[in-house]
């Protein structure tokens, strides 16, 4: 397992105990290997021939960074490097995983793919993110709703998605939803 992250500016950086932006600039490979403690590379310099599968993890991050869906939503564009990913990994039938927001970066750059991002209600309020799924629909794509703990394959395209954190729920169900992707993407490498 390597870990990788573009070698960009972040698009803000927010202070997480006010909930809001700050004026500083932060690096998203710098910050990445905050979280990854040192041992990552940027992500040009992935190849996909070097490995059986490539997984990418969610959160606000993606949306702001990896792609513009924070402010642009089915209009996004798609980071020129987790793009070229996707398609390196998609055109040599290896597997992808994608959980949280991130199942919008496949439904932008393979039209047509099945993807979860949960539900497409809000029920019960655990999916407040439920019009995401319409606007997978929009790009069209098909979205499949699946519970917290679930995870979808699209066989087809070899994507593997979850919903994460997009559910307002324990974080052992969401643990749960994301070890099944993880277990399928494993099925398919």
């Amino acid at each position: 397992v390597k870990i990788f992250a573009p070698d960009i500016e972040q698009r803000d950086v927010v202070n997480h105990l006010k909930g809001s932006p700050t004026e500083e600039k932060r690096n998203v490979l710098v910050e990445s290997a905050r979280l990854a403690r040192g041992n990552i590379q940027d992500l040009a310099e992935l190849k996909a021939s070097e490995f059986d599968a490539v997984i990418f993890p969610g959160g606000f991050g993606v949306a702001k960074n990896l792609c513009s869906w924070a402010v642009d939503g089915k209009n996004c564009t798609v980071n020129e490097h987790v793009n070229s990913t996707l398609q390196a990994f998609h055109s040599a039938k290896k597997p992808i995983g994608l959980c949280c927001i991130s199942p919008v970066l496949a439904a932008k750059v393979f039209p047509g793919c099945e993807v979860t991002v949960g539900q497409d209600k809000n029920i019960d309020g655990r999916f407040p993110d439920a019009e995401t799924a319409s606007a997978i629909a929009e790009l069209g794509c098909k979205h499949i709703c699946k519970n917290v703990n679930e995870s979808h394959v699209d066989n087809v395209n070899k994507i593997v998605t979850t919903c994460a954190f997009m559910c307002k729920a324990p974080l052992h169900e969401i643990f749960d939803g994301i070890g099944t992707m993880v277990q399928e993407v494993l099925k398919l490498a």
